[in-house]
């Protein structure tokens, strides 16, 4: 079996498998499987098993075909993005796993056909073209950082391509992307900063500085808090952008205003142990409240010398780096390979990106609903995939849902679920440091008004 991707060869060992065999994803970088039954409990992810066509042919909903759906996953596999690629690409892989074990979609297996986008807007809308017109995808699900989404969602929509993304930026569901758009698996910026700006207000403090990236993503940030603060009596006092691509901080950090109450910090790329090493040098022992995004520590290891600047300091986590006792959660983390500190249980130094990466595979459980119930067979069925999905409203907690229960605007395209608070504190005996959860919000404290009905536009 092969993976389909012109930057990385054949390899047998791979997820992705030839159009003419029955494909069970798997990954050379993932645990090898235990003899534990799917529904009995937390299996080991990836790793390639082996089931014979009758498995599929028996629950045929959608047509007598044993052919696979090939679906595209645009992975970040190089480029700023390539920790987070990394790690989406595995949780594909695994939930490509559990769906074919669990009877694929409709009976139907599912194939996994990767590209790499290089974490580049250019290349992103290429790669989607790609998808649609050579390898002949149903659709395509995966993408995460904002200015590569929006620039390939315009061309899925040229091309009338399903195009299911996990991005968190608010472009989905501000109305400026596509009714071929959606974000089903993860709450996106305005909703995350609109729920947590009054706990930040209560507990932190109201003056705040923001370091942000300089490009969109940055900018969803800045404008949502800046009038969520607002909101509750706050102030933004200075937004200091900085390019997601810089290797050296100490530049930006003397424009921290002296009656800055609390930095607000969520930076993205290959120097973000750079960035929190320096912010906590400048600050030394009299610092202001941090309050970060995951994002800023994601795929780092807390053990890192250095980060002990940042205990007592806050983050927003998508879905918590330590277990925190859901059987969803325990499930989920099995089946991707992940351990209770979130690292890799192959290698404690291997750390995941797990604020963000649930995504990948509760946007692949929403796909897989949304064939079954749209009664999808091929190309044709497109559009009812997309009206289907439009229809939805909820996606319960659960093993297709490990993050939590969310609820799912249609007319918007957008999932709207609870956030984590975690604080950065030192573990018993001061052997070293752990993220633990201080504050869990409500589904509500996230909604916002439309901005845009989809349903109304032309597809």
């Amino acid at each position: 079996m092969r993976k389909r991707s012109d930057d990385h060869p054949a390899d047998p060992s791979d997820t992705c498998a030839a159009a003419d065999a029955v494909p069970v994803a798997g990954d050379a970088s993932a645990p090898s499987p235990t003899r534990r039954r799917l529904l009995g409990g937390a299996a080991a992810a990836g790793a390639l098993a082996t089931l014979p066509l009758g498995a599929f042919r028996s629950g045929h909903l959608h047509g007598a075909t044993d052919e696979p759906f090939r679906l595209g996953f645009q992975a970040h596999r190089t480029g700023i993005g390539a920790t987070y690629g990394r790690w989406y690409e595995r949780v594909a892989n695994a939930a490509v796993t559990y769906v074919n074990e669990s009877g694929g979609i409709g009976g139907r297996p599912v194939e996994l056909v990767v590209e790499d986008d290089g974490t580049d807007p250019k290349r992103g809308a290429e790669v989607v073209e790609k998808f649609a017109t050579l390898h002949d995808v149903e659709l395509v699900f995966g993408p995460l950082f904002s200015n590569v989404v929006i620039a390939s969602a315009a061309r899925a929509g040229n091309l009338k391509l399903p195009y299911f993304v996990c991005s968190e930026g608010h472009h989905v569901a501000s109305g400026l992307l596509n009714r071929w758009t959606v974000q089903p698996g993860i709450t996106d910026v305005k909703s995350q900063v609109i729920a947590m700006a009054p706990w930040v207000s209560d507990n932190l403090g109201k003056k705040v500085t923001m370091i942000v990236p300089d490009y969109a993503f940055g900018y969803d940030h800045r404008d949502n808090f800046t009038a969520a603060m607002a909101a509750r009596g706050g102030e933004v006092i200075e937004v200091i952008a900085i390019p997601p691509t810089e290797t050296s901080f100490t530049k930006y950090l003397p424009r921290i205003p002296r009656r800055t109450e609390v930095v607000y910090h969520v930076m993205v790329g290959p120097a973000v142990l750079t960035f929190v090493k320096e912010m906590g040098e400048f600050f030394g022992r009299n610092r202001p409240e941090i309050f970060g995004f995951i994002d800023s520590l994601e795929g780092v290891d807390l053990a890192n010398p250095g980060l002990e600047s940042l205990v007592g300091s806050h983050f927003w986590e998508g879905m918590p780096r330590y277990a925190f006792g859901s059987e969803a959660d325990t499930f989920y983390r099995g089946r991707i390979g992940v351990d209770d500190d979130g690292a890799s249980v192959d290698d404690p130094a291997d750390i995941s990106t797990y604020g963000h990466m649930f995504s990948v595979w509760e946007t692949l459980m929403v796909i897989r609903r949304g064939m079954q119930e749209s009664g999808y067979t091929d190309k044709k069925d497109r559009r009812a995939l997309i009206e289907t999905v439009e229809g939805f409203e909820t996606f319960e907690e659960g093993e297709e849902h490990p993050q939590g229960t969310k609820t799912f605007n249609g007319r918007t395209h957008q999932a709207f679920g609870r956030q984590f608070v975690t604080r950065l504190d030192e573990t018993e005996g001061g052997t070293g440091t752990r993220l633990e959860v201080v504050h869990t919000t409500s589904i509500e404290d996230g909604l916002y008004e439309d901005e845009v009905d989809y349903t109304t536009r032309d597809f």
